[in-house]
């Protein structure tokens, strides 16, 4: 009632008509049905000024309220809920039987693949038809019985929102911390729970990172607390069972709006580490677990010098892009702290293999690498008399890294492979004998095959030279004749790298005949260090013509109908289509994107809002004006005009701390208003949710649906 209520409360304040330049929607015939009109927010201009003089008139800035709870813009977001009602009615039989296909695959009552660490055997599983992850364990032997540590779906019963954000067992074994979110915001509340009583402790520290760290004598818990306002990591403190937590000391207080933190445990269990992190540099700071002597610096931080160390046995083994554009691992002993100096390589840089992470063991090292834009594992012994091996894949698009590996004594390694059409599946490798043994794959039923999917790698030419990997997927019987409808996503940003994992989802897309390609553009790191840096800063404009190019590319060689050519990306990724969307609209049916970072210069100027600050090197600080002139060329909701643009969805939740809310809905506004076509845009904005959408897993697959129910019927698949 409230959305019916909010909708018909803005229609008639003026919704507004042909006179002021805007059109009643009545028939889209791309869909060939009937429209309402969709919801037109007021315009109140207002001046966003930079330090060095520019201005912009943002005329519908009022749209944002950090209090959310202004009646005018939640009256605006719930009039646009209730146009995407009244929009996707026509579609419910088709949104019906995709939630239908996609709660079908899924084993309601799976179960992720148990690992040992001390004397348990922990795991997380699902009841059929509940919404929240129970996370459990059983002592010694998986048929000992069952101890539940957390049940997500009674702790989420008074909430309408619920997340478990992290939990860490005691050294003891007999203490659970764990971290709630019951807003979407990201901001986690410490609890502690006795596992042998059973009793959770009355204990309620809020406004904290996700990050949990134990002492050694299982009597202190490590954790951050987070800014109220910009929400940045910026106190590590330490509470002690039985004490009052206003009294928890601050150990560490970051200054440098630009880094974030983190507090964890060596893998030793030694030490307890303090990892301070910005976009071009890091510190690191560590205690003995025991609490023998304070927190020492490891090396200082400098620009541009990034390292990442851990503990194991009598040596530190440090990844580092010291002298290593795409990282090395260098050792040094225990003991040594505060510079760099008696660092010593031990596996060495190599310009065509970046580095991503790694796992220590008693006897070797694995070591998650990227070449030619595809992951490998790498094994390193200890012993220099045995050589180096790589785990093996059997498919042209893959993606491999470690699983969970809690206990270092073994010669067992287990990682994770998966592909476009291969499910996630976990295998333990035994690094002596080379002996593999598959733990499981994750089971995706109804009538999934995957020898009815063929997964391609491709290479589409930049128009700089570029080559630019591609990872497509798609239904046996597809030929490349140009008639096909395709769904192209791309992320692009902070180097992270969009691998060809395995969606389940994609299958009911696949089945209807779409092709569905990753585009592996500049931004990410698939292709190395210098693959994340030609996408960043004065550089990123490569992000969207990259994307681009891979459309033309898939397009000429047949694998795509022109005339039917959706896009995705969120986040960050939402930026990056926004920006497509303003460069080339012509060349897309339908754009589908959620929680889009769309509005890039008003908030890189703001440092009161969640990120920005952390952020500068990542897209450079608009109070630079070399650096706003740049942004302002390629921002999503700066760069709207008054021309055709493909049809949208576009979503986003409240309580997002990620992507404000304000930014999809100003750049919904602003496109409304602007655009020159009477193709659809549909926004859904999730009341009780954040960056990650809705909790609970049957209430995002709602949302899945409705997205697929658009996309198809834009891409004429309606029926």
């Amino acid at each position: 009632m409230k959305r019916l209520a909010a909708l018909i409360a803005l229609t008639l304040a003026g919704c507004t008509g042909p006179d002021d330049g805007r059109r009643e929607m009545s028939e889209n015939p791309a869909r060939g049905m009937a429209q309402v009109g969709p919801p037109a927010a007021e315009k109140r201009p207002y001046e966003v000024a930079a330090p060095h003089g520019a201005t912009r008139v943002d005329e519908f800035y009022w749209l944002r309220d950090d209090t959310r709870t202004d009646p005018a813009v939640i009256a605006y977001l719930e009039a646009e809920n209730a146009y995407a009602d009244a929009v996707m009615a026509p579609l419910a039989e088709l949104e019906s039987a995709l939630y239908d296909e996609l709660v079908g695959r899924l084993k309601q009552d799976d179960s992720s693949v148990p690992y040992r660490e001390g004397d348990y055997w922990y795991y997380t599983r699902y009841n059929e038809g509940e919404q929240y992850p129970i996370v459990a364990r059983r002592r010694e032997t998986l048929d000992a019985a069952e101890e539940i540590m957390l049940d997500g779906n009674a702790l989420a019963e008074p909430h309408e929102f619920y997340e478990i954000m992290n939990w860490e067992v005691s050294p003891n074994q007999r203490l659970l911390a764990y971290l709630e979110d019951t807003v979407g915001r990201r901001q986690a509340t410490l609890k502690i729970k006795d596992l042998e009583t059973g009793e959770t402790s009355a204990l309620a520290i809020p406004g904290l990172s996700s990050s949990l760290a134990w002492s050694a004598d299982s009597q202190t818990v490590f954790y951050i607390e987070n800014d109220p306002e910009t929400l940045l990591t910026t106190y590590v403190k330490s509470h002690r069972l039985g004490t009052d937590p206003a009294d928890d000391p601050v150990l560490y207080e970051e200054h440098d709006e630009t880094y974030y933190l983190r507090v964890r445990n060596s893998r030793s269990k030694q030490y307890v580490c303090i990892d301070a992190d910005s976009t071009v540099s890091s510190e690191m700071r560590c205690a003995p677990a025991d609490g023998s002597s304070d927190f020492i610096v490891f090396a200082p931080r400098e620009r541009d010098f990034e390292y990442q160390a851990d503990h194991l046995g009598n040596r530190w083994v440090i990844r580092t892009n010291w002298n290593a554009r795409n990282f090395k691992l260098m050792t040094v002993a225990d003991g040594v702290w505060g510079g760099r100096d008696a660092w010593r390589d031990l596996v060495a840089h190599d310009d065509a293999v970046f580095i991503d992470g790694y796992e220590l063991f008693d006897d070797f090292i694995a070591i998650g690498e990227r070449s030619e834009g595809l992951t490998r594992i790498r094994i390193v012994p200890n012993d220099a008399s045995r050589d180096a091996e790589y785990i093996a894949a059997d498919e042209p698009a893959y993606a491999m890294d470690l699983a969970v590996n809690a206990e270092p004594a073994t010669d067992w390694l287990r990682y994770r492979y998966t592909s476009l059409t291969t499910p996630p599946t976990t295998y333990e490798q035994n690094v002596v004998t080379g002996e593999r043994r598959l733990l499981k794959e994750e089971p995706v039923l109804g009538d999934f095959d995957k020898a009815n999917y063929t997964t391609e790698r491709l290479w589409a030419r930049a128009r700089d030279g570029m080559r630019v990997p591609v990872s497509v997927v798609y239904r046996n019987g597809f030929v490349a004749d140009g008639t096909a409808p395709l769904l192209q996503y791309g992320y692009g940003s902070y180097g992270l790298s969009s691998d060809p994992v395995f969606d389940r989802d994609v299958v009911s897309l696949l089945d209807r005949g779409v092709v569905y390609a990753i585009a592996h553009v500049r931004g990410g790191q698939e292709m190395g260090r210098a693959w994340y840096e030609d996408g960043k800063l004065l550089n990123k404009r490569n992000t969207f013509t990259d994307f681009i190019d891979v459309t033309d590319f898939l397009v000429e060689q047949g694998y795509a109908d022109p005339t039917r050519v959706a896009a995705a990306g969120g986040s960050a990724g939402g930026l990056l289509v926004g920006a497509v969307a303003n460069m080339a609209p012509e060349k897309y049916r339908v754009i589908v994107t959620r929680v889009p970072f769309v509005d890039i210069v008003t908030t890189m100027l703001d440092p009161s809002i969640p990120l920005t600050t952390n952020e500068y090197d990542e897209w450079g600080n608009p109070e630079d004006p070399v650096y706003y002139d740049y942004m302002l060329s390629y921002s999503p909701y700066d760069q709207i005009a008054e021309r055709d643009y493909p049809a949208f969805y576009i979503s986003t939740g409240l309580w997002d701390s990620q992507v404000q809310y304000f930014e999809p809905a100003k750049y919904v506004a602003r496109l409304r208003d602007r655009k020159a076509d009477d193709d659809l845009v549909v926004f859904r904005i999730e009341m009780e949710g954040g960056h990650s959408g809705p909790s609970g897993r049957f209430n995002r697959y709602r949302d899945k649906a409705e997205q697929y129910a658009f996309l198809l019927d834009q891409l004429g698949l309606g029926t």
